[in-house]
């Protein structure tokens, strides 16, 4: 079994060590320093990080309200209205580029990080909405029908009792969400303006390739950069992540 694993890592870890060993080429740590003296540079994880925080903010809380009306509360035909918002996953990003350029375009967004932070909140919904239904699925009835009596409304039991349970899911949606929106590179560069200002750190690596010069080096220095801060939180949270997923995924 631990052959078997170590096999399995091979093809994750080889792009990853010839990405660093390829961006120390040439000038080594010094391919890294033009990178990070590259006008724009922190604009780059300025807006990254402005748009991974408002994604991960909106797709959590609209998951656990959403799992919790879906698993908990009684609404007519929920089961119908489940199964619709399935029917987005079935939608790739390049499909609804075309729709959402042009409204981005009426409702004056274009060119802000809204324009972006909505559709790719939008499109994660389902899919972390569908893992937190089977762990919320899996608490017992017994624990809000118990809060029920003692008086406490739909909020409350929201607040109070599925909001603490379910924080392994809850951090789970936090990876998931952080991986998708920093990858997040079709619809910036589509929706966003083109000045320095306006980039995410997706793009950074294209900034050494031109018509006429290819830096190997340097843009593999700014893809380490721009992995960087998100395999930082994987790791710090790779404990939670697992244990949301795993019981996301049975329950």
């Amino acid at each position: 079994m631990t052959v078997l694993c170590a096999l399995l890592v091979v093809p994750f870890v080889v792009p990853l060590y010839t990405m660093v060993s390829g961006s120390l080429q040439g000038r080594g740590i010094g391919n890294y320093t033009a990178a990070i003296q590259l006008p724009g540079f922190w604009a780059y994880f300025r807006n990254s990080i402005v748009i991974s925080l408002a994604t991960i903010a909106i797709v959590y809380v609209l998951t656990m309200m959403s799992s919790f009306g879906f698993s908990k509360l009684r609404i007519r035909s929920k089961e119908l209205y489940f199964w619709l918002m399935m029917g987005a996953l079935t939608m790739p990003e390049v499909v609804l580029l075309t729709p959402l350029v042009m409204l981005a375009s009426k409702t004056n967004s274009a060119g802000t990080v809204w324009a972006v932070i909505i559709p790719i909140a939008a499109l994660q919904i389902p899919f972390t909405t569908l893992l937190t239904r089977s762990y919320v699925d899996g608490i017992p009835d017994s624990l809000f029908e118990a809060a029920r009596i003692d008086g406490a409304g739909t909020l409350r039991q929201f607040w109070n009792v599925l909001l603490p349970l379910a924080k392994p899911m809850g951090v789970a949606i936090i990876v998931l969400v952080l991986v998708n929106s920093w990858n997040a590179y079709l619809l910036p560069i589509v929706l966003l303006g083109n000045g320095e200002a306006d980039q995410v750190v997706t793009q950074l690596p294209m900034s050494f390739k031109t018509r006429y010069t290819d830096d190997q080096p340097k843009i593999l220095a700014g893809a380490t950069l721009a992995a960087l801060p998100e395999i930082i939180a994987y790791i710090s949270l790779q404990r939670h992540f697992e244990r949301g997923m795993a019981a996301g995924a049975i329950k």
